[in-house]
């Protein structure tokens, strides 16, 4: 249990769980997630509810983490500080991506497992403090993988595409998939899209190729993970990088 980390619990089936105040869903196998966001606080209440009435509480020690501080350099000044009319736009691309991760699927497609979207060097790595240009940013949410243009991007476990933009204003192509239980997997920068919204996808399916669009120095993938609102590492899914 770690800042940006994800836990999955089980519980005998029709248990409620809460976690930090809020109600979390329980599959009808028992089966529930939980998880950390980069600054999450050291200690956090899990309760639980069994169906003959018991409860229980758990308190859940946090392990904290230390970030670096990256800097970016060579970002055209308008995708570092945007004019008016792209700030219209930028909200309208806000709007659609917050409601994709409020979708709460009963699925439980995260149980296959995790693989890496793509392979490639490591260039950037979450929770990092970005300074874009020499102007401090918000941390970095996700991992860069570093690849040529064109490399193919897969689908890191079963889901459902939820979000599919050629053309976003920070994130350029941009591709969401849901794996259930409010886990969705995001993907920016991509030079080309190979799903549409509503496609079921499997682990290890291309859907996409790595890019440079959108605010982007050079060709990489962007991979992230949220669980609703708490945007987690997804290093932590993974094993170490394959070799090319």
């Amino acid at each position: 249990m770690v800042q940006g980390g994800l836990v999955k619990g089980r519980v005998p089936p029709g248990t409620e769980v809460v976690f930090a105040g809020e109600p979390v869903r329980v599959s009808s196998e028992g089966d529930f997630l939980i998880g950390f966001h980069r600054d999450e606080s050291s200690r956090l209440n899990l309760e639980l509810t069994y169906p003959g009435g018991k409860v229980e509480t758990r308190q859940l020690a946090v392990d904290k983490r230390d970030y670096n501080v990256q800097r970016i350099d060579g970002l055209p000044p308008s995708k570092v500080t945007p004019s008016e009319k792209d700030l219209e736009r930028i909200y309208a691309e806000s709007r659609l991506i917050k409601q994709a991760r409020k979708r709460d699927d009963d699925r439980t497609d995260y149980q296959t497992g995790f693989i890496w979207p793509t392979v490639g060097r490591i260039s950037g790595i979450y929770g990092s403090q970005r300074i874009l240009n020499g102007k401090p940013r918000r941390p970095h949410y996700g991992i860069d993988i570093a690849a040529p243009n064109g490399t193919p991007v897969v689908a890191p476990a079963d889901g459902i595409v939820t979000l599919a933009h050629p053309d976003t204003y920070f994130n350029g192509g941009l591709i969401a998939v849901d794996h259930g239980h409010g886990l969705s997997s995001w993907f920016s920068h991509l030079s080309r899209l190979l799903v549409k919204e509503g496609a079921r996808v499997k682990r290890g399916d291309k859907i996409a190729e790595v890019g440079s669009t959108g605010r982007s120095t050079g060709p990489h993938l962007d991979w992230r993970i949220n669980l609703f609102e708490r945007r987690l590492d997804p290093s932590l899914l993974v094993g170490p990088m394959p070799s090319e």
